[in-house]
């Protein structure tokens, strides 16, 4: 009897096991995410993979080979947005201390995992997700080396369930070259940091301290030194904080003369300026808070506007990312922040890159996600309309690895409740 329970538990595993779920989404307006598009879009879903990406107007197909088939009338596709550099996931409230777990004491700390902090329940999280943005990188806060950041999914049972990519880099925050500035009851003008120099060269003995412990054969163990082990092994990325042009030279001299294999710039305000110098390094560019104002006095008022269309004409990668007050909760801006970069230079798919593709690229995910593509995680979203333009960014169907997600939130179902409490009878 035993031994038959145990071939029909079998034979129901193997048989569910082997059932496919399959979706086809039709005559929707595709942003692949390459800077191209479809107009007219066939998108096929096997389980959690793209399977198909055809123009449905030339396409014919057996409506028996899919479980599920939505005919999108026109909307716009786009991949999940990604969200680089955030404390999304990493703090619920930022006015109650017990709430915000990504800010760690000591000045190095690159041992520190977000990852594990992670809390996939958050509540802010759904708010975001309905704007489309599906994928975050949770970074840690505090100190100059301020932890290891991962790459998250916007969805799952818990931060093991919704990890992208496992402690994919080590945040450097490069001292500060210059003093003062704000904007804030008329503040004082920007000076040199007299102690830049020095601080510099102590976070610099701890790098190659740090290379010469990656490099032996046999060292005391350290955990700090070993959490920077990989990144100069090619295996983890170096995620440098800098804004200035002093620090943007300084870091590139560093990354070089360290053999770093995969540096990137977080910010990059003057990064403009460099040109050529940035491009024939080969270090991406993480762009700061498009929604800002300048930072120095002489700055043209739109210069925050126009700098990924900046970026773009020389020939340097970059992508938009969103860190600043209230980054959390403003995550679900970061699809407006490419919008007004588009207004400001960029073309429409040069500014959907710059918030998928190419920060999967930057981050390392790109071969599972960023773009619309056979073969990638079915992560993306449909929307009403320009899903840049928050008058017409109005979600309708998410899929996170091939699994529909209500892109509804607490806030949506409020404004339901009330309206139809309220509506005109």
């Amino acid at each position: 009897m035993n031994k038959l329970i145990t071939i029909l538990f079998v034979m129901i595993l193997c048989m569910s096991h082997g059932q496919q779920r399959s979706v086809l989404l039709l005559n929707g307006y595709l942003h692949i995410g390459n800077g191209e598009v479809v107009e007219s879009a066939f998108i096929g879903i096997r389980d959690d993979k793209i399977s198909e990406v055809k123009n449905s107007l030339a396409t014919t197909f057996n409506r028996e080979e899919w479980d599920t088939i939505i005919d999108l009338m026109g909307k716009h596709v786009y991949p999940g947005f990604i969200a680089p550099n955030s404390t999304l996931g990493l703090t619920e409230i930022d006015a109650v201390r017990a709430t915000r777990d990504f800010n760690e004491v000591g000045q190095y700390n690159p041992h520190i995992r977000s990852q594990i902090a992670f809390n996939a329940e958050s509540a802010v999280i759904s708010t975001v997700r309905s704007n489309g943005v599906l994928i975050a990188q949770a970074t840690p806060r505090g100190g100059e080396i301020t932890g290891t950041s991962s790459v998250m999914m916007l969805h799952g049972w818990n931060w093991e369930d919704a990890t992208v990519l496992q402690d994919d880099g080590v945040h450097v925050h490069w001292p500060s070259s210059l003093q003062g500035g704000g904007w804030w009851a008329e503040p004082a003008p920007k000076q040199r940091n007299e102690n830049y120099e020095e601080q510099k060269r102590e976070l610099r003995n701890f790098l190659e301290l740090a290379k010469a412990y990656a490099s032996s054969n046999d060292p005391e163990f350290d955990l700090r030194l070993e959490a920077m082990k990989e990144c100069f092994k090619g295996k983890k990325r170096v995620y440098f904080h800098a804004e200035e042009l002093q620090q943007l030279l300084d870091v590139i001299d560093l990354a070089k003369s360290l053999d770093i294999k995969y540096p990137v710039i977080i910010g990059g305000y003057d990064s403009h300026l460099l040109g050529r110098r940035l491009k024939d390094s080969d270090i991406p560019i993480m762009l700061g808070r498009v929604h800002s104002l300048p930072e120095n006095d002489d700055d043209p008022i739109d210069l925050p506007f126009r700098l990924p269309a900046l970026l773009q004409e020389q020939g340097i990668k970059f992508c938009l990312q969103n860190s600043g007050d209230m980054e959390a909760m403003n995550t679900r801006n970061l699809p407006f922040q490419a919008g007004t970069a588009m207004a400001y230079g960029l073309t429409p798919e040069q500014a959907i890159r710059a918030i998928s593709l190419s920060a999967a690229e930057i981050m390392g995910i790109d071969k599972e996600f960023g773009s619309v593509e056979v073969g990638k995680s079915a992560t993306l979203f449909v929307s009403e309309g320009n899903a840049l333009d928050m008058k017409t960014n109005q979600v309708t169907h998410v899929l996170i690895r091939g699994e529909f997600v209500s892109p509804d939130n607490f806030q949506t179902e409020l404004f339901k409740k009330y309206q139809e409490k309220y509506s005109e009878k």
